[in-house]
């Protein structure tokens, strides 16, 4: 890969994650700017009227700008900011130059209903007036509407672009539940738990084989021109992954989390080969015990949220060897440099996944050799 000299080896260190095992060292994503870029790419004019070049969000702005509309977006400045970053930014590790197609997190809701609302960092899915359970079961995949033919162009036209260079990663569709949230209004969904349980349920299974389909056909489209799938959590996979959540567990209980949500992450775990869960902040921490009992579910990524003690802080640690007690692999994003020392000797390397930063690239490998000592079962007994 041009941007990626030891894709090679990544991949098979991606491959032993995926079963719980270590190669040489556990899995460490660090970037850092290149002694010297790949190749020298001229910045392109800033299109007048866009409202962030910023990657996350640059595929939105673009949408924002000229509309779900392919004959009108200009990727060809979206590839040159895109490959002006690749150029510039060492990849070491098991880290890898990639496109996310980022229209927002939960993108499922507009493709069912139309409405989409960016704002510069983020995008509004809630539609503005709460739907009713009669306009809910009335909807269903719709290969017309405007937003899913233009993520599907776009995933077709980067990933072709990207061959031997970078990959695609698949959209942020949503959880089922956080998507029926942005249906019937978060506030009123809490009170269907209890007034309307069997709507619920009846919509939770209606979005989920929606959201399937959805994955499928741009899992597809993607897979045409590269090998394995990819998405906004950064990992790499041979097979189908992809990040499930479930950020509307943050406010109910564990006992309605088993009965509302569990089905639907199951259905998930069934029909992806490595699923990994977006554990998104303390609120969900009593939905632990219900987690790591789900079947095939392949691993868990901590986020603490704001306000919150980082996630290589050592307040967390118990929970992270209840998670690999169980068997279940476990993402950390955005752990310190000099916090990585002391994650492994506490955890297991086996099914650990930890992604850092340095300030050069003789730093990243300079780093890189250190995790390889701290790996071995020798340094940490």
């Amino acid at each position: 890969m041009l941007y990626k000299e030891d894709w090679d080896d990544a991949m098979r260190r991606f491959e032993a994650w995926w079963e719980g095992e270590v190669i040489d060292r556990v899995l460490i994503q660090v970037t850092a700017p290149r002694k010297k870029p790949v190749r020298e790419v001229k910045p392109l004019p800033r299109p007048e009227g866009l409202k962030t070049e910023g990657l996350g969000w640059i595929l939105a702005a673009c949408v924002d700008l000229w509309g779900p509309d392919p004959e009108r977006i200009d990727l060809e400045f979206v590839l040159n900011r895109y490959e002006l970053h690749f150029s510039n930014t060492y990849f070491g590790g098991e880290s890898f130059p990639q496109i996310w197609l980022n229209l927002g997190p939960g993108v499922l809701a507009t493709y069912l209903t139309g409405y989409w609302l960016f704002r510069t960092d983020t995008v509004w899915f809630r539609v503005p007036n709460p739907m009713s359970w009669e306009e809910i079961e009335g909807l269903d995949y719709d290969p017309e509407n405007p937003y899913l033919k233009v993520t599907k162009w776009m995933a077709e036209e980067l990933s072709k672009a990207g061959e031997g260079k970078f990959l695609v990663g698949t959209t942020d569709i949503g959880g089922i539940l956080d998507v029926l949230a942005s249906l019937r209004h978060t506030e009123n969904l809490l009170i269907d738990l209890r007034e309307s349980p069997n709507e619920v349920l009846k919509a939770s299974n209606k979005i989920a084989r929606i959201w399937h389909r959805c994955y499928d056909e741009l899992h597809e489209i993607i897979t045409s021109h590269q090998h394995g799938s990819c998405a906004w959590m950064g990992l790499w996979s041979p097979l189908k992954w992809y990040p499930i959540q479930c950020d509307f567990a943050y406010m109910i209980s564990p006992q309605d989390f088993k009965t509302f949500a569990v089905p639907g992450l199951g259905f998930h775990c069934r029909m992806l080969d490595h699923p990994v869960y977006h554990w998104d902040g303390v609120g969900q921490i009593p939905h632990l015990d219900h987690l790591l009992e789900i079947p095939n579910l392949r691993g868990i990524q901590w986020v603490p949220g704001a306000g919150n003690p980082g996630v290589d802080e050592e307040v967390w640690f118990p929970l992270y060897k209840r998670i690999q007690a169980a068997g279940k692999n476990l993402v950390l994003n955005g752990v310190r440099p000099e916090r990585i020392e002391k994650l492994l000797s506490e955890l297991k390397p086996e099914g650990l996944l930890i992604s850092t930063w340095a300030r050069s690239q003789e730093e990243a490998e300079e780093l890189l050799k250190k995790a390889a000592k701290w790996s071995s079962r020798k340094n940490r007994s």
